[in-house]
């Protein structure tokens, strides 16, 4: 797979999650990230923000990559987006599911990390 194949699919599936998270987030962030909380009306504007951070920033992305436009600073916001995810949970941690800081920093964490990588291969 090109690295600019590899990079399309990151952010077709990031786009995909920030449309789950308007869709259902009581379903995409309950469980493992804020357990009952998550099915909060109070709790679904934020997640579907997210969601819409997520499905626009990513899109955008995708679009400039295809165009042949500058990505690395769309990348460089999902990264600043991603370690922002973390921070928050991590401080939030005593009132949400046991293992959700943990988790919220892998999957993120790792989401930044393959950011990282994409961006530093992007518009070479």
């Amino acid at each position: 797979m090109s690295r600019r194949a590899g990079t399309a699919a990151l952010l077709s599936l990031r786009v995909a999650y920030g449309l789950a998270l308007i869709a259902a987030p009581e379903k995409v962030a309950g469980n493992r990230w804020l357990g009952p909380g998550a099915r909060a009306a109070a709790a679904q504007v934020p997640l579907r923000g997210l969601g819409a951070r997520e499905a626009a920033l990513h899109g955008l992305a995708l679009a400039a990559l295809f165009r042949g436009a500058p990505v690395r600073p769309l990348l460089g916001a999902s990264i600043a987006g991603d370690l922002t995810d973390v921070g928050a949970t991590a401080i939030a941690r005593g009132g949400l599911p046991e293992g959700s800081a943990a988790a919220t920093a892998a999957v993120a964490g790792g989401s930044a990390l393959l950011t990282a990588l994409a961006a530093a291969h992007a518009d070479a």
